[in-house]
């Protein structure tokens, strides 16, 4: 989500991020910006003024009331990148990144009012001290969480999980009493916030720290070599994996098969479902795009090398299939640390 379609110059890989003049103003994340302030004046929130900046992704520093904003939202150009280099975008459109704000706003308003310390707050959503894990194992579907970002992410730290539920009950449209009337534990932390914004609505704000961190001014390293940093080291995966791969493509594309549609490449099939498969993977079990992808790679390569192929009228049966397997290797991964036993 953002301005002038063009494509990022290669060129240009090796300047210094700092260098490439990337601003909010005049962006549609103004627009965008300018939309959620008035979100926050219809829920009463006034008194708390966050500050938006550029920065390498989506957080809050600890303490402050600042929000960053991933910088490869600012231009189509770098969002296209992004999309190239990694596969997952996290604000892919007007609506994806008003959801990242008002879970970031959650922060804010946690910092702000120091609501962590607060005794109601420690017992609902647990002490803020707890240790930060990257990996985490979420319980999908679980009655205890809201849902609102994907990965069941409130499920990942007690701030997190406040976030999330600020976010739900800041949704506009959105019937939070209904939707968990029948789910005690979570109805019970969104009646807290909603009580609390309350009480908070004419409360001046304890921190207003606005401190950056990271800001896009500040970058000096470029951008391949930020598409370089892979937070997600190769995975190894285990040579079994032919025999799914060989289970779903060999039933569907057996050359003595009567129908007479066309033969085509399984591994173009993966390729052409990596970045749907990534996103929509990351919901619903929590395992995250970056590996996911990596895994998709490994079937393609290996779908090539055991020359796998399907009927080109058998498209369907064969994205079910494979979508199945990939969601049954992520979940095993997110819960017991490997794809198979």
């Amino acid at each position: 989500m953002a301005t002038a379609a063009t494509t990022f110059h290669e060129a240009n890989l090796g300047t210094p991020i700092r260098d490439l003049g990337l601003t909010i103003a005049g962006t549609d994340l103004e627009s965008i910006l300018h939309e959620f302030e008035r979100e926050l004046a219809g829920k009463g929130i006034c008194r708390v003024r966050p500050r938006f900046y550029l920065s390498t992704e989506w957080g809050v520093p600890i303490g402050t009331v600042a929000i960053a904003i991933p910088f490869y939202l600012a231009r189509r150009d770098l969002t296209d990148l992004h999309a190239q280099r990694v596969g997952h975008i996290e604000g892919n459109s007007r609506q994806d990144i008003l959801r990242y704000l008002r879970h970031e706003m959650g922060h804010v308003v946690n910092y702000a009012y120091r609501l962590y310390k607060e005794p109601e707050w420690i017992r609902l959503f647990g002490d803020i001290n707890q240790p930060y894990e990257e990996a985490y194992r979420p319980v999908p579907f679980s009655p205890n969480y809201v849902r609102h970002l994907p990965g069941w992410y409130a499920q990942k730290h007690p701030d997190e999980d406040w976030a999330e539920t600020f976010a739900v009950w800041m949704t506009p449209g959105r019937d939070w009493q209904t939707e968990y009337a029948h789910r005690p534990v979570a109805l019970a932390k969104l009646t807290y916030c909603d009580r609390t914004m309350a009480r908070l609505a004419k409360c001046e704000p304890l921190i207003t720290a606005a401190d950056l961190d990271e800001d896009v001014g500040e970058l000096s390293y470029s951008v391949e070599q930020f598409y370089n940093a892979q937070p997600f080291p190769p995975a190894e995966f285990p040579a079994s994996l032919d025999g799914a791969l060989q289970d779903i493509f060999e039933d569907l594309g057996r050359p003595k098969d009567p129908s007479p549609a066309p033969r085509l490449p399984a591994s173009s099939l993966i390729r052409r479902l990596e970045r749907d498969l990534q996103a929509d993977v990351y919901r619903w079990t929590g395992h995250f795009p970056e590996p996911t992808r990596q895994l998709l790679r490994h079937l393609a390569g290996r779908a090539d090398q055991l020359h796998q192929v399907y009927p080109q009228d058998r498209e369907l049966p064969a994205i079910v299939a494979l979508t199945t397997l990939v969601t049954a290797l992520a979940m095993n991964h997110v819960h017991y640390g490997r794809y198979l036993p």
